[in-house]
């Protein structure tokens, strides 16, 4: 580890711990003796999304999150639960393997709404299941019920 004072290769772990960021080691350069943080975080592997026409692209957390989060605006859900449901969708997706179709995704998230909030869960539904008219929403909602 290169230090960040003087650009020297020489140091020494003075304490290692757990954090949130990843593991944390306080360093000492042993050469200019100035201490520094450096943070270790596991690489979590690439995950693809099968798209409907077949087409292939790297898992985006970030469209997940946009998506979900649009899905309960001006809903009273708290911040804390949309990450929490955002987490273990994802979760679930990685244990599934290193592709995913887009399909599963969408039935994923649908089941964790119509569990959280129904208005959400309609909302979702009605961009995911690509409704048409007003005669879409009132199927959704009979099975709902």
């Amino acid at each position: 580890m290169q230090c960040s004072y003087c650009d020297s290769l020489e140091n020494k772990v003075t304490n290692k711990r757990m954090s949130p960021q990843g593991i944390r080691r306080r360093r000492e350069c042993l050469k200019c003796k100035k201490r520094f943080t450096t943070y270790e975080k596991i690489e979590i592997s690439s995950l693809y999304v099968i798209k409907k026409d077949g087409r292939r692209e790297k898992f985006s957390r970030e469209k997940l999150e946009i998506g979900v989060e649009k899905a309960f605006e001006k809903r009273p859900v708290s911040k804390e639960i949309i990450n929490k449901m955002v987490n273990e969708v994802e979760e679930y997706l990685r244990k599934r393997g290193k592709e995913v179709k887009s399909s599963l995704i969408g039935q994923v998230v649908m089941k964790k709404l119509e569990k959280i909030d129904k208005v959400a869960y309609v909302r979702f539904a009605s961009v995911y299941k690509q409704f048409k008219d007003i005669s879409d929403f009132k199927k959704e909602f009979k099975e709902l019920k």
